[in-house]
């Protein structure tokens, strides 16, 4: 018989030694952390948003995350990397990661060399567009500028919230880069998409891993959850080793935008919290329309609005170069 413990924090794999560092999803990252707003966050305008006229299809007149349509010309590519993803991504293979990543000792670069970097690379888990992710970035971000013009924070967390894909630009396959994700170390949701590819991935089988609970205690809460690895989790951890002074409700923006199985799908509820449904949730929730709908958007001037944004990573105290 298996014998696992309840919220694994142990980043020891067969790959891996075992570091000092706490690396599970729930530790800090430095000792001086992130530096958060007191209390929550408040959006300064009048009504839930400025007036906003969002594209009802995708650039290519499809349903925005159509992920059946096999007409969509990237429908092969997209099912391609959610399969790799869902059989090679297990709980072991996601401490791994975390052991590799929370090194931060791959270099030192700026977010806008960063940016610069991600003109080469295009999201091979998205239906909806082929374009650079860059480009994505800015789009997010200049909606929400739009919609919450005296809310800056919220302007540099949509630049932010792919920056991580840098992952797949350093030797990552994008089925540990990109995507949905979901929750290791207890059996996957049916809410996921591509949901049958799981069948490939070994813990499904495993006499833990594969019950409804896992390692985890009811409601533990998201930040006790090993989620699949990818840019999402790695830039969390990226701004809080930095020392970013985003306030917490954008960090976890960043961390939970791609958990769509959750968000969207309204699945692990028996994992989550008070806190994760009733705060955290709705701060994914006003994120996630502007990360999806605005990528019908005209490109807007880089040039132009770059400015704005590298005033903004000097007010959060992430302007210089940062440890990757």
């Amino acid at each position: 018989m298996v014998t696992v413990s309840k919220i694994e924090c142990s980043p020891q794999t067969p790959e891996q030694p075992r570091l000092e560092k706490d690396l599970s999803p729930s530790s800090a990252a430095t000792s001086e952390g992130s530096a958060s707003l007191d209390g929550e966050p408040q959006l300064n305008i009048t009504g839930e948003t400025n007036e906003i006229d969002w594209a009802k299809e995708n650039a290519d007149g499809f349903a925005f995350r159509d992920y059946d349509n096999q007409e969509n010309e990237r429908y092969a590519v997209v099912a391609n990397a959610y399969r790799l993803m869902h059989e090679n991504q297990t709980h072991d293979f996601v401490k791994g990661m975390h052991a590799k990543w929370r090194k931060f000792d791959k270099g030192e670069f700026t977010i806008m060399e960063i940016i610069t970097m991600l003109d080469d690379l295009v999201d091979d888990s998205d239906p909806d567009v082929a374009m650079p992710n860059s480009i994505h970035d800015y789009m997010t971000a200049e909606r929400l500028r739009e919609a919450y013009p005296d809310d800056d924070w919220l302007h540099l967390v949509g630049l932010l919230h792919d920056v991580g894909k840098v992952l797949a630009l350093w030797g990552e396959p994008q089925w540990a880069t990109v995507g949905d994700t979901f929750v290791t170390g207890c059996k996957p949701s049916e809410k996921c998409v591509h949901f049958d590819s799981f069948a490939g991935n070994p813990d499904v089988k495993h006499e833990v891993y594969g019950t409804e609970y896992g390692i985890y205690e009811p409601n533990c809460g998201l930040d006790k959850l090993w989620l699949s690895f990818g840019h999402d989790e790695y830039m969390y951890w990226i701004l809080k080793e930095n020392g970013a002074t985003i306030p917490q409700e954008g960090l976890d923006i960043i961390r939970y935008h791609s958990f769509y199985p959750w968000h969207t799908g309204n699945a692990y509820t028996h994992l989550t919290n008070e806190h994760d449904e009733t705060v955290t949730r709705k701060w994914v929730d006003l994120f996630n329309k502007f990360d999806l709908y605005s990528k019908a958007d005209e490109y807007p001037d880089i040039e132009k609005c770059r400015p704005y944004y590298e005033g903004l990573l000097k007010k959060y105290g992430i302007d210089g170069k940062l440890r990757w």
